[in-house]
């Protein structure tokens, strides 16, 4: 397991509970440390955590925040670059989870954030990793959000143990600091707010309520008119590719015209959303990727790389490139584009090929290039469909289990050189 290690008094706390755990178990901790290099003591602060670690009996590695640094949205941007960073660390390390330390004390501030606008996500003690898609494969666990952070401190000092305390955390100009100030003087217990005030409720659906899913290996997903609205901002995102999932009145609006009966095509978060009949479609919106086009992605001999967010790329050999099929489908060879025109019209151009070096051609797929499809996943890991880190498919072997909410077959992936297609998929709806 990985543990993100602040140095402050939360993370110094778990750090000592899990260390006592995995040592009890044989179990491998390592702690990662960002160094945002906002702090003039920010190079001291990391030393210390490693210190920290080290004392503990976990293996401990420090991570840095390079380049520049916005001048609005500060405290956003290094939250999501924490996130990357940690996640690739993990990753590299063969880490599943990552232990988080939020309180109690976290959830009300981030309560009380999103009453007055923020757009800040409900903390969960289980969720996947928010980057994407360095945190693909990867799960949060926080094991502490029963916890009060005064009580954390109370037991770290009977145990003699020190922590850093940050002066932002006191720095009006942020909104954690303000929120904080503004609960210091109420008690949080059992979902309320300092002040008597109910914490908003989750305007998501529960999963399973909305009807299921089915996820391809395409990266199309298919659901029913009554999905909840939940399950739509992850299936969007997933389908999307990108990170940031659909909120307030943009969700709302298609949630209507979906229960209205209507028919139509929509796009938002880069998914296009085709509604006919009982069922909608989801699926990459291509014109997306001529409005933003994607850079070429070059594959290195062995490395996994992420093309658009939706697919994993390893080569075997080196010379070949992935792109958008749009505006190369008459280029593909017949079978190639047979295999293609199973997709829908509007995903045709949104799938990936392959170019090699030197060749005139696209190809869609060669035996030299493994594809995995990355939408159920992460569609899953999203829907609260693991439980538990075994759940979880393998981050390095590139064997995806067959752990999909559902599925039908992949008629985007060509015959091999036999002429052999891929077997028929035993969930397909009949």
């Amino acid at each position: 397991m990985a543990l993100a290690l602040s140095g402050g008094g939360d993370s110094v706390a778990l750090l000592h509970l899990a260390a006592d755990w995995a040592r009890a178990r044989g179990r491998p901790l390592l702690a990662l440390t960002v160094d945002h290099g906002l702090n003039p003591d920010s190079a001291r602060w990391t030393a210390e955590a490693a210190e920290a670690a080290r004392a503990a009996g976990a293996d401990w590695r420090g991570l840095t925040w390079d380049g520049d640094k916005p001048a609005t949205g500060l405290t956003a941007a290094a939250r999501a670059a924490r996130h990357r960073l940690i996640g690739e660390a993990a990753r590299e390390a063969g880490a599943r989870v990552i232990l988080m330390a939020h309180t109690a004390d976290d959830a009300a501030e981030a309560d009380w954030m999103r009453a007055r606008g923020a757009t800040l996500g409900r903390v969960r003690e289980w969720s996947p990793s928010p980057a994407w898609p360095e945190g693909r494969g990867l799960m949060l666990l926080r094991p502490l959000l029963d916890e009060r952070r005064a009580t954390l401190r109370h037991w770290l000092n009977g145990r003699g143990l020190s922590w850093i305390e940050d002066p932002a955390n006191a720095d009006p100009r942020f909104g954690r600091s303000r929120a904080r100030q503004a609960l210091a003087n109420g008690a949080l217990a059992d979902g309320v707010l300092a002040g008597g005030a109910e914490a908003p409720t989750d305007p998501t659906v529960q999963v399973g309520r909305g009807g299921p899913l089915f996820a391809s290996e395409a990266g199309l997903v298919r659901a029913g008119r009554d999905i909840g609205g939940r399950a739509l901002a992850a299936a969007l995102v997933s389908a999307g590719g990108g990170e940031a999932p659909p909120r307030g009145e943009r969700l709302a609006r298609l949630i209507a015209r979906l229960r209205a009966g209507e028919d139509f095509t929509a796009v938002l978060c880069g998914a296009r959303v085709a509604a006919e009949g009982d069922e909608i479609l989801i699926m990459r919106e291509a014109g997306e990727l001529a409005r933003r086009p994607i850079a070429p992605l070059r594959l290195i001999p062995g490395v996994e790389a992420v093309w658009d967010g939706r697919f994993v790329f390893t080569a075997a050999d080196p010379g070949w490139r992935v792109v958008a099929a749009r505006g190369r489908l008459a280029g593909l060879s017949p079978l190639g584009r047979a295999w293609l025109n199973r997709l829908p019209p509007g995903a045709r151009g949104a799938a990936p090929v392959l170019l090699r070096d030197g060749g005139l051609a696209p190809v869609l797929a060669d035996t030299s290039v493994e594809r995995r499809g990355l939408v159920a996943e992460r569609l899953r890991l999203a829907l609260d469909e693991t439980t538990h880190e075994d759940d979880l498919n393998p981050a390095t072997d590139g064997v995806t289990p067959r752990k999909l909410l559902f599925s039908w077959p992949d008629h985007s992936r060509p015959a091999d050189p036999r002429g052999r297609r891929p077997t028929e998929d035993p969930y397909e709806p009949a």
